[in-house]
């Protein structure tokens, strides 16, 4: 129940992706909305992740999934009713707080209730089912569409949330780590606020302009507020996440792992799924099974990894992981509107199975490294490192793919209304295109959105690169290896994390 649970929060950070051609359509949002209707669920997500996980371990983790799931379904269902782009933006705000108490509590339940020596197992059925709900939904999400329109997607998460829902209250039990200590609300605030303003600062870039006084100004202060939330923490008695967890080689190592890694992945399948649908002119279903490659190269690898970093220690296949994941974005970035789907297959398995090689370990870097009476605060870290990469990737890849499509698209000499909705996004592009029967210029948006694309899939690769990089550095700083949970740590780190958990 706890992985159903799992698989519905995730599935929707993806699953909506499917839609944004019908979105655009249906409710005239244009490119910076279409972010925006993805990633408030994301960032929200991200930003409530350690308030979320900090409350259900002092009240209860089996609450903090009764709960979320219970606001997760019912907010589902008002989005249904949704017909303006703003309204849409809120209610995956909503959803995004939804989803943060019930991610944490999945991870903490299963680390806090499976015996040691079954951990790895049950951690790396754990990291497959978050890495393949997002393909998975996709295809779910795929399949109504062929039907129904895009509030299918929003009927899909109530019905998962509801058999979650029951099936937690049958099953799951309860467990929590209960304390007198007070909640740092403050520190939830600080959160909240500089990644909020960061994130919109990124994703607003190509209205404003990425060297403009706004756009510099707002990352600036988002980071500046970040900053803030740091020093907080050195000094609360009770921190949602001490900074001085960092100092342990293998937890930075994992959470800068993941952070990347979805920053490529999420921001991957949101440009790819309208390259998909509108310059290949696949539908929706079509669209989630030719992304298939990729959870056929998760799946197995993510099985396969404990018992390579059992064999071999954790560095190797982790790197490697994050090195197929550069190569199959690389591989993608090469395509066009005329390539042939070969070559998506091509970048497609290599980034599942990366994915799927690199996930495990990093995970188990994050949960093996604290105590039990932590457990909730690293399973808090391990998913706020994944929404929050997939928070930035969307933003920012989403934001290079916007800027690299307004700026190759030419649109001299068509009247200015047309111009202004063609440059708003490819879906209006495509729609103003069929609408006053002008084929050169959807023609040309498809080409100035395949220029965009190629530019967003090489900095996703180039994020993948840099996580190899500081897995690398990170873990060679460790030193000597010890068995935990398939991955090794030395003495002398064990010892720091000792100390720095008291």
């Amino acid at each position: 129940m706890t992985c159903l649970a799992l698989a519905t929060v995730v599935s929707a950070m993806a699953s909506l992706n499917v839609a944004l051609p019908d979105l655009a359509r249906e409710t005239h949002a244009n490119q910076t909305q279409l972010s925006w209707i993805i990633d408030a669920y994301s960032l929200i997500f991200a930003s409530f992740l350690l308030l979320a996980a900090t409350l259900g371990d002092r009240f209860g983790r089996r609450k903090a999934l009764l709960g979320g799931l219970g606001l997760f379904g019912g907010v589902s269902l008002a989005a249904t009713f949704a017909t303006d782009p703003g309204v849409l933006i809120a209610l995956r705000a909503v959803l995004g707080v939804a989803a943060a108490f019930v991610m944490p509590a999945t991870l903490s339940t299963i680390t806090s209730t499976f015996p040691r020596a079954q951990q790895a197992r049950a951690v790396s059925i754990w990291a497959a089912v978050a890495g393949a709900s997002a393909v998975l939904g996709l295809l779910a999400s795929g399949a109504v569409l062929e039907m129904w329109s895009w509030q299918s997607v929003f009927w899909l998460n109530i019905c998962m949330a509801g058999v979650a829902l029951i099936g937690t209250y049958l099953f799951v039990p309860e467990s929590a780590q209960p304390g007198k200590q007070r909640i740092d609300v403050v520190g939830a605030a600080l959160t909240v606020a500089g990644l909020g303003v960061l994130v919109y600062s990124v994703i607003q870039a190509p209205e404003h302009g990425w060297g403009s006084v706004r756009t510099l100004v707002g990352i600036a202060v988002g980071l500046v507020v970040l900053v803030g939330f740091v020093a907080w923490e050195l000094k609360h008695p009770h921190p949602l996440l001490d900074p001085r967890l960092f100092r342990h080689m293998p937890f930075a190592a994992g959470s800068l792992s993941i952070t990347l890694q979805f920053f490529a992945f999420f921001g991957f399948i949101f440009v790819v799924m309208q390259y998909l649908q509108l310059v290949r002119g696949d539908s929706a279903l079509i669209a989630a099974v030719s992304v298939l490659p990729m959870p056929a190269g998760m799946i197995p690898s993510a099985r396969l990894s404990p018992r390579l970093v059992a064999r071999r220690g954790a560095r190797g296949p982790w790197v490697v992981g994050l090195l197929l994941v550069a190569t199959g974005l690389l591989v993608l970035a090469q395509v066009d509107t005329g390539s042939s789907y070969w070559l998506l297959v091509g970048g497609l398995f290599p980034l599942g199975a990366g994915m799927g090689l690199a996930m495990t370990p990093a995970t188990a870097a994050i949960t093996d490294a604290l105590p039990p009476r932590l457990q909730n605060v690293g399973s808090a870290v391990n998913d706020l490192s994944r929404e929050l990469g997939g928070a930035l990737g969307i933003a920012v890849l989403g934001s290079v793919l916007n800027a690299g499509y307004r700026d190759k698209l030419d649109l001299g000499g068509l009247p200015a209304p047309v111009a202004e909705a063609a440059r708003s996004s490819l879906a209006a592009a495509n729609h103003v295109g069929i609408a006053t029967g002008n084929s050169s210029l959807i023609a040309e948006a498809r080409d100035a959105f395949a220029s965009g694309m190629h530019h967003a899939l090489i900095s996703g690769a180039g994020a993948a690169v840099l996580a190899a990089v500081v897995v690398t550095v990170l873990l060679g700083r460790a030193g000597k290896t010890g068995t935990v949970a398939g991955l090794t740590l030395d003495s002398g780190a064990s010892h720091q994390m000792d100390r720095s958990v008291r």
